[in-house]
């Protein structure tokens, strides 16, 4: 008789991990998927054409809040954990609740969930959410651009909207993401790459969408989600880790495993970190895994006119991942806003509406910055409420996506930007040469 599974997820590696795993083979049989860090995913069902032909009416989605119920209701033998950043107390937590309901709990090795790709890849991960990998992508795909390649970036899934429409998302040009009723989570990632001429392929079944990039593309770069391992096997594997967060690296799952996997350790936001914490993330990076070859670099913060900032009363819009399940406070706006001279800062938490104030009761770590919150419609439209309710005199927005796009605003608008900068020797771009020297030296043929 199959074994009986209810897969723990946050829409994304849920539904990777039961399709290579457990959607076509008969000794399981998922009953169902919880939710949790994204909100309106619960009350959902993963579609039949998507769970194939043993799951005739798809897979409901249940909020996690109901797991104890749903193992000891469905008498279920196994929980799987699928999704990412936890610390490890909330990890133990949530075995505890599965084998007191009567379920065995598991965690898949980050081998048995990884696709072999046919062409070379470079994976980028990290051991929190928030670490910069966006701007390190970025700066890869520029490179190998620079060195004649044909990158390709395939992001961790972020599968929000309906399912079926979204097993295999290509991004190319700015129209694309009319079609698909994009979040500005997606957003934040899809634009800045795009713009810089790359190609980005996303969605929910990987192996399609691993065939279709590499149709495209010379090389694969996987662009990680939160502290997420790679879903392809890496050719080389990537770690960003942040000295704002001292300790992190090896307190959060998976994070500390993308450490121990990672062939380059990446110490972001030295420029912006006491320099102790980053003396004690080089001691964690040789205790943990002492063959990494370890660069420092800087998260480069741009403003296009910072005289605007002086003197202003600015309202901060921030990455809303960073600040949520991320636990920083506040990020690049809020950095920008204190180096160019704001007089004030303005706290926009007692002016927040809705889905803004729910974040602001359930992070309370949260700083007098707004997070740009836009999972539905309903949200953007209260990030917009939001804003209008706080009386400022500029609102810097420093979200990798245009907010201007998806909403209107009365107060004059500025935007923060980040990028990728090596702080000293070794360059990232130097070990990669010496890593996949086949990419960088002359124009092969690449398998």
């Amino acid at each position: 008789m199959a074994q009986t599974v209810v897969i723990l997820g946050a829409a994304g590696r849920d539904f990777h991990n039961f399709n290579l795993c457990f959607r076509e083979d008969p000794a399981y049989r998922v009953i169902a998927f919880t939710a949790a860090q994204i909100p309106d995913i619960a009350g959902r069902r993963y579609p039949p054409e998507l769970a194939g032909p043993g799951y005739p009416d798809g897979i409901p989605i249940f909020a996690e809040a109901e797991l104890d119920e749903l193992l000891r209701h469905e008498q279920v033998e196994l929980a799987v954990l699928a999704y990412s950043d936890l610390a490890y107390p909330e990890v133990l937590h949530l075995a505890a609740r599965a084998n007191a309901a009567g379920a065995a709990f598991l965690l898949l090795a980050p081998r048995q969930t990884m696709l072999q790709s046919r062409r070379p890849v470079i994976a980028v991960t990290a051991v929190r959410t928030g670490c910069g990998k966006s701007p390190t992508t970025r700066h890869i795909c520029a490179l190998l651009q620079a060195a004649g390649r044909r990158p390709v970036v395939v992001r961790h899934p972020m599968p929000y909207g309906n399912l079926s429409r979204q097993v295999l998302q290509r991004f190319a040009k700015p129209a694309d993401f009319a079609d698909d009723d994009l979040t500005i989570e997606e957003r934040e990632e899809y634009e800045p790459l795009v713009e810089a001429g790359i190609t980005v392929f996303a969605g929910v079944d990987y192996r399609r969408i691993l065939a279709a990039a590499e149709a495209e593309a010379e090389v694969l770069v996987w662009d990680g989600g939160n502290n997420d391992t790679p879903f392809f096997v890496p050719d080389l594997h990537l770690v960003l880790l942040d000295p704002l967060r001292p300790g992190d690296e090896t307190g959060f799952w998976p994070g500390e495993t993308n450490l121990r996997l990672a062939d380059i350790a990446i110490i972001g936001k030295v420029d912006s970190a006491p320099q102790e914490a980053v003396a004690r993330l080089r001691t964690a990076v040789a205790a943990c895994n002492p063959r990494a070859a370890l660069v420092l670099a800087e998260s480069a913060v741009s403003v296009s006119a910072p005289e605007r900032i002086r003197g202003r009363r600015v309202l901060v819009v921030e990455d809303g991942p960073t600040l949520t399940h991320g636990g920083l406070p506040h990020g690049a706006g809020y950095l920008a806003a204190r180096r160019h001279g704001a007089a004030q800062v303005v706290d926009p938490r007692g002016c927040a509406v809705g889905a803004l104030a729910e974040v602001y009761r359930r992070y309370p770590h949260i700083g007098p910055v707004l997070p740009a919150l836009g999972y539905s419609p309903q949200q953007i439209r209260d990030l917009a409420a939001s804003i209008e309710r706080c009386d400022c005199d500029l609102v810097l927005f420093a979200t990798p996506a245009r907010l201007t796009r998806l909403l209107s605003c009365r107060t004059p608008l500025l935007r923060v930007t980040y990028a990728y900068r090596d702080h000293g020797t070794p360059t990232l771009a130097a070990l990669l040469r010496e890593r996949l020297p086949q990419l960088f030296t002359g124009k092969q043929e690449i398998r």
